[in-house]
């Protein structure tokens, strides 16, 4: 898992980003998140990897603070089921465990999309492949970035 922090690091250092890495004790729900980094829960990025009916994946970014609508993202995608990765599958994909994957799919070779609540955050938080390392940037770096489709696939939750 630390590879693959250092592997993001890499690629924001390269690409001059600025950022803040936070070192915490482990977080496994979104809102352990913002309590150890002391942030309001909807400036976290939720990143999911999903499988589509066709055995294909994909990574999709929603606000720490709503909960992903496979239904309506399956209809934008246009495929007829969309289901969560299992953790077998996320581990093998990204190197990391669920709940620890960072929101840069492109470092990871998978399409991404991000519900455009997101965008409205000037900074965002979100675990950095690791359960106890978390970065900070401003969102629209992270945004140029990843350059994901963006799409409405949120809800309140």
């Amino acid at each position: 898992m630390k590879e693959q922090f250092l592997k993001l690091k890499k690629f924001l250092d390269d690409n001059n980003t600025e950022y803040k890495v936070m070192e915490h004790e482990p977080v496994y729900t979104s809102e352990e998140a913002a309590k150890v980094r002391g942030v309001e829960l909807k400036s976290g990025v939720k990143a999911l990897v999903l499988k589509t009916n066709e055995d294909a994946y994909l990574l999709a970014l929603v606000s720490a603070d709503k909960k992903i609508d496979l239904k309506l993202l399956a209809g934008i995608i246009g495929t007829k089921k969309l289901s969560l990765a299992s953790p077998d599958k996320v581990l093998e994909i990204t190197g990391c465990e669920i709940g620890s994957v960072h929101p840069f799919g492109n470092v990871h070779n998978l399409t991404t999309y991000m519900d455009p609540g997101i965008s409205g955050n000037e900074m965002v938080d979100f675990n950095a492949g690791m359960h106890t390392i978390s970065i900070e940037m401003k969102s629209k770096d992270m945004i140029k970035l990843i350059k994901p489709k963006i799409v409405k696939l949120s809800r309140n939750s």
